[in-house]
C-alpha cells in the first residue's frame, strides 16, 4: 500500500549553476523515478512554473538563493531543499526561516539526499487516500482524525503522525529512525527514545492491546488485530 505520491508523478526542479553537479542531481533524481530539470539562475527558477520539489543553491550567481526561495514561497508551495555549501548555522536558519524545509551542506551523496526528499515530501504531500482501516482502528490523514470501534481518539499531532506511520504499512516493522523522520525531520539529534514515549502513550489512548507491536531491536508495527466495522 502507497500513502505517498509516487516519484514519477513529482517534478523536481535543480536550482544549480556548477553544471557538472547539476547534470549528475537530474541524472541521480530521474534514475529514483522523478521527472527532474535543471536551471543554473535565480531569475531561470522564478520564471518556469513552480514545481513539486525545489533543490536550490544558495549560492546563485545573479541573486540570493534565499531571495528566491522567499519570492517562491510568496505565490507557490513547493517542498523547498536548500542545497548549500554554506555550513553556518545563522545561513541555514535564515533559509529555514524564509521557507525551505529542509537544507542539505555540500559536499553530500545522492543516497543522503533521496532520503531528505523523501523525508520532506511525508511531511508537505501527505497521502490523500481513503483512511487505512486495520481492525477497530481507522485512521484519517486527511482529517486527521483516529477511532477506534467508532469512538474518535484525541491524539497530539506528534502521536498521529506516529500512528499515520505505522498506519502506512500495517504489520511492517517500522525503525525508531523511520518514525523520527516522519514526525519530526531529518535534522532530530536527541535520544530516538522518545518515539517510545510517544508510543506509550498512544498505545493508552488507543486502548487496544495487541495493536502497536515492539520489535525489540528494531521499531513498531501494528499488530494483526480483529473486529472493527
Amino acid at each position: 500500500m502507497s500513502t505517498a505520491t509516487e516519484p514519477a508523478a513529482l517534478r523536481v526542479l535543480v536550482v544549480e549553476d556548477d553544471p557538472v553537479i547539476a547534470d549528475s542531481l537530474v541524472r541521480g533524481l530521474r534514475q529514483a523515478g522523478y521527472q527532474a530539470e535543471s536551471v543554473d539562475t535565480g531569475r531561470a527558477a522564478l520564471a518556469v512554473p513552480a514545481p513539486d520539489v525545489l533543490l536550490l543553491d544558495l549560492g546563485l550567481p545573479d541573486m540570493d538563493g534565499v531571495e528566491v526561495c522567499r519570492r517562491i514561497r510568496q505565490r507557490a508551495d513547493p517542498a523547498i531543499i536548500a542545497v548549500t555549501a554554506r555550513g553556518e548555522e545563522a545561513d541555514r536558519v535564515l533559509a529555514l526561516d524564509e521557507g525551505a524545509d529542509d537544507y542539505l551542506v555540500k559536499p553530500f551523496g545522492l543516497a543522503e539526499l533521496l532520503a531528505r526528499l523523501r523525508a520532506v515530501l511525508r511531511r508537505t504531500r501527505p497521502s490523500e487516500q481513503e483512511p487505512v482501516r486495520h481492525g477497530p482502528l481507522v485512521v484519517d490523514r486527511r482529517t486527521r482524525r483516529v477511532t477506534v470501534d467508532g469512538r474518535e481518539v484525541a491524539l497530539t499531532p506528534k502521536e498521529f503522525d506516529i500512528l499515520a506511520c505505522l498506519a502506512a504499512d500495517p504489520g511492517r516493522v517500522v525503525t525508531r529512525q523511520e518514525i523520527l523522520e516522519s514526525a519530526w525531520d531529518a535534522h532530530w539529534y536527541g535520544p530516538t527514545k522518545v518515539v517510545d514515549v510517544h508510543v506509550a502513550a498512544l498505545r493508552r489512548k488507543l486502548d487496544v492491546p495487541g495493536l502497536i507491536e515492539t520489535a525489540y531491536g528494531r521499531g513498531f508495527r501494528l499488530g494483526e488485530i480483529t473486529g472493527g466495522p
